[in-house]
C-alpha cells in the first residue's frame, strides 16, 4: 500500500509537526489547539489577533476622556507664561510702577481687590530666580493638567488658586507685600496630587516635592508661605470638584460647585477686609 502524501494544509502553519483541521475564521490558515484564540464566531490565529488589536481604537482612561475638552496643545499654559514674562519686563520698563500698582498687600483688599489676582503675574525685581522657578514649575505641570482638564477648567484652576494664595495672606499675614505665581503653582500641585490619587498613580514623589517647597517657605525669609498653603488648598478643592462632577451630564453641578467655592472665598475676603 502506498504511503499517504503529506498535505501541509492539514498541519498547523506555526507548528508543522502538529496535524489539525481547524481553520482561522479570518484568514483560513490551519492552526493547532495552542495557537487558537476563541472569537465570537470560530477561532483566530495569532497573526489575526495581533492585527485586530493593532487596528482597534486606542482607548484612553475614562477619567481623562471625561475631563478633557481641548486639543493637545497647552495654549493656556504658554499664554500665562508669556503674559507673566511680559509683565516682568514691564516692571523694569515702568521703573517699578507696574510692581507698585498690581502687587498685593492686605491693606489694599477693600479698595483694590483685583490685586489679589494681578499679583500672581508679578515677580521680585531683585531676583530673577523667582520668576524662573515659578515658570519652570508651570512649564512642567501646566501642560499635563491642561491636557487632563481642558483649557477653561485649567485657567479657572490657576486663577482660583492664585486667589486662594492671596486670601491666605489676608488671613494669616499682616503688613506684607506679596508678588509671584507661587500660590497658583501650589494650586496646580494640589490639583495634580488629587487627580493622581484618583488615577491610582504613585504620588509619593509629588508629596515630597510639595513638602520640601512648603518647608522652604517656612524657613527662608521673604517667602510668603501663607500664599503657598492657600493656593495648595484652593487647587486641591477645585480638582476634587472636577473629579466628582466629571460626567458631561454633571456640568451644571460642576459649575455650581466651583461657583460656590469662589463665593465662599469672596465672602471670607469681604469679612476679613471689613
Amino acid at each position: 500500500m502506498a504511503e499517504a502524501e503529506h498535505n501541509p494544509d492539514n498541519f498547523c502553519y506555526r507548528h508543522p509537526d502538529r496535524q489539525s483541521f481547524i481553520l482561522c475564521q479570518r484568514c483560513g490558515r490551519t492552526i493547532c489547539a495552542e495557537c487558537q484564540t476563541q472569537a465570537a464566531v470560530g477561532v483566530h490565529c495569532p497573526e489575526c489577533v495581533k492585527d485586530a488589536r493593532a487596528r482597534a481604537p486606542k482607548r484612553k482612561p475614562a477619567i481623562v476622556t471625561a475631563l478633557r475638552r481641548s486639543s493637545d496643545r497647552p495654549v493656556v499654559t504658554y499664554a500665562i507664561m508669556a503674559v507673566t514674562v511680559l509683565v516682568y519686563v514691564a516692571q523694569f520698563l515702568s521703573g517699578g510702577v507696574v510692581y507698585e500698582l498690581f502687587g498685593y498687600a492686605p491693606i489694599y483688599t477693600s479698595f483694590e481687590p483685583w490685586r489679589m489676582i494681578t499679583s500672581a503675574f508679578l515677580h521680585s525685581p531683585t531676583s530673577i530666580l523667582h520668576i524662573v522657578f515659578n515658570m519652570y514649575s508651570l512649564f512642567i505641570f501646566g501642560p499635563i493638567l491642561e491636557h487632563l482638564l481642558g483649557r477653561v477648567r485649567f485657567i479657572a484652576l490657576y486663577l482660583i488658586s492664585a486667589f486662594g494664595g492671596s486670601l491666605a495672606v489676608l488671613l494669616l499675614a499682616d503688613n506684607v507685600y506679596v508678588v509671584g505665581a507661587s500660590g497658583a503653582i501650589f494650586g496646580l500641585l494640589g490639583a495634580f496630587f488629587v487627580i493622581q490619587r484618583k488615577l491610582g498613580g504613585n504620588s509619593l514623589q509629588l508629596v515630597i516635592v510639595i513638602a520640601i517647597n512648603l518647608a522652604i517657605g517656612f524657613f527662608v525669609p521673604n517667602i510668603a508661605w501663607q500664599a503657598h498653603v492657600g493656593g495648595l488648598i484652593a487647587g486641591a478643592a477645585v480638582a476634587f470638584v472636577y473629579l466628582q462632577t466629571r460626567s458631561p451630564r454633571q456640568w451644571r453641578w460642576q459649575l455650581g460647585f466651583i461657583g460656590a467655592i469662589v463665593a465662599v472665598m469672596l465672602g471670607i475676603t469681604i469679612f476679613a477686609a471689613y
